[in-house]
């Protein structure tokens, strides 16, 4: 479907997309790392390495995405991704006060400070006729809660980390259905895409 909301994390099998004090993302992002196949980004430092199926899937986000939200914690946290993001797509920031030395020239970031349906607006019109990704955590949450989701992306880990930040959680107005998924199995990951389901 062109123009569609997304969120994609890769998520250990007991639902967790970062462990206890942001650990485990060695076991959660090792299928980057495992395979052959190149996969380069706007840094040349990461470049993915992954099996063929896994690149697959990569390279049909990668070519599927038009823009990105994230929120401003993941923002702050990363440092701007030094004012390009390693996915060379426009990336808008759900937060309440722009950050100092925000905007910058050059730099594709748009800041929203008046909510979810807001940014992802902005996103849409960013991104055209393809798919916009949010961030998974709250910005994917909140984008379910508004109705505005329409695909959940999971790429599954064979981890278990018995604690954590979970892909969902406190969803309001559950549950929420989805259809069966489409499966692409990788190397130590399998990908899954499930459509949310409208009432």
């Amino acid at each position: 479907m062109a123009g569609g909301i997304y969120t994609e994390a890769s998520m250990s099998l007991d639902g967790y997309i970062a462990g206890p004090g942001a650990t485990g993302f060695d076991q959660l992002f090792q299928w980057y790392e495992n395979g052959d196949v190149a996969i380069p980004t706007t840094k040349p430092e990461m470049t993915f390495r992954t099996s063929p199926a896994s690149a697959g899937h990569l390279r049909q986000t990668l070519d599927d995405t038009g823009a990105l939200v994230v929120g401003r914690r993941l923002f702050d946290l990363i440092g701007g991704w030094d004012g390009r993001h390693p996915l060379d797509k426009p990336v808008v920031v759900v937060t309440h006060q722009v950050p100092d030395g925000w905007p910058r020239p050059g730099a594709p970031f748009t800041f929203v400070t008046d909510g979810i349906e807001a940014a992802v607006a902005q996103a849409r019109e960013l991104a055209g006729d393809r798919w916009v990704g949010v961030n998974g955590g709250t910005i994917a949450r909140q984008c379910l809660a508004a109705g505005l989701l329409d695909e959940i992306r999971v790429n599954l880990v064979p981890v278990l980390l018995g604690d954590g930040v979970p892909f969902f959680d406190h969803v309001g107005d559950a549950p929420v259905e989805l259809s069966n998924p489409t499966v692409v199995e990788g190397d130590r990951v399998t990908h899954l895409y499930y459509r949310v389901r409208r009432p």
